[in-house]
């Protein structure tokens, strides 16, 4: 029989501990399972002995990263025999090393969580970004509480989405209305064409790579570096930019398949200002359909005075 695991990440105060009061409190969640948590760091929040006797559920404490080995995990579980497992993953230790150890027999993660203080997630991502990022680069999903109106959703959004495509995103606070949550665009889709600035490349790429529809039969203009493969066939190059993801040491390249009649005439890596017509199409590069650029315009030209795009 599966145990299921939830694992939920976060920094301290980011709303771990409220997140799973209010999960096992719920009827449609929580049918009198027997429910172990392991609490790897004490916040404000508390789960008094009266709540987790009403809820038949155990907490065990772990203080020390070093004391949370596969060989405790295993103690833990052949004493308290649990239906369920929830682990509050302490924000300062590394996220991968619990998902790359060996979990005791039937346990298995079928869920990761990300607890976000929105009031904190820019001061975060300024002075803390690759152990933040660290949180959610594989999450289920991603929970943004204590969130105002003020705050830019769409900037927040796009900085989960460019290290973690699958992840929902999901905000929460006072006055919050779900419709303004919304990806807010800075071009204009229902121009002839639609021109693509270079700091917001990193933008339109996101969005057509999980929208390629809305994007289909429309012409698109933006400056990129030319990618160029002895995979692609000589009538195939990418245009596109390097982008940073998480950090300085987390550059990845990203464009779509374009396809041109002067393909053969461009230099690997030259900077070039392409209009073109997007089309979904199945590409086996792709593994399946997204967008391939046929180029209406190319043109050399000087590279940008920033040559890295961000998503955030």
């Amino acid at each position: 029989m599966e145990i299921p695991v939830y694992l939920f990440t976060g920094f301290l105060e980011s709303g771990k501990t409220l997140f799973i009061r209010e999960t096992i409190q719920d009827p449609n969640f929580s049918r009198g399972e027997k429910t172990l948590i392991i609490l790897c760091e004490e916040g404000m929040e508390e789960l008094e002995a009266d709540f987790l006797k009403k809820n038949n559920a155990f907490v065990v404490m772990v203080e020390k990263e070093e004391q949370f080995t596969e060989e405790f995990l295993k103690e833990i579980s052949v004493k308290y025999d649990p239906d369920r497992v929830f682990v509050e993953y302490n924000g300062m230790w590394d996220t991968k090393r619990i998902l790359e150890m060996k979990l005791p027999k039937y346990w298995e993660v079928i869920q990761i969580i990300t607890l976000i203080n929105g009031e904190t997630y820019e001061a975060f991502m300024s002075n803390m970004r690759s152990l933040l990022v660290n949180h959610y680069t594989e999450s289920d999903m991603v929970i943004f509480n204590r969130c105002s109106k003020e705050m830019d959703f769409a900037a927040f959004r796009r900085s989960v989405k460019a290290v973690n495509k699958k992840a929902q995103v999901y905000f929460e606070g006072e006055d919050i209305d779900p419709q303004n949550t919304a990806e807010f665009l800075p071009f204009d889709l229902d121009a002839d064409i639609i021109e693509i600035a270079d700091e917001d490349y990193g933008i339109w790429y996101l969005d057509a790579m999980d929208n390629p529809k809305k994007y289909n039969g429309k012409t698109v203009e933006f400056t990129g570096i030319v990618y160029k493969s002895k995979h692609l066939a000589q009538d195939n190059f990418v245009p596109g930019r390097h982008a940073m993801t998480c950090c300085a040491d987390d550059i990845s390249f990203i464009g779509f398949i374009c396809k041109s009649q002067n393909a053969e005439k461009l230099q690997h890596k030259q900077w070039v200002r392409l209009t073109a017509q997007v089309r979904v199409e199945y590409r086996k590069e792709y593994k399946g359909k997204g967008p391939v650029l046929y180029a209406k315009k190319l043109s050399a030209c000087e590279k940008p005075e920033e040559e890295l795009v961000y998503f955030y």
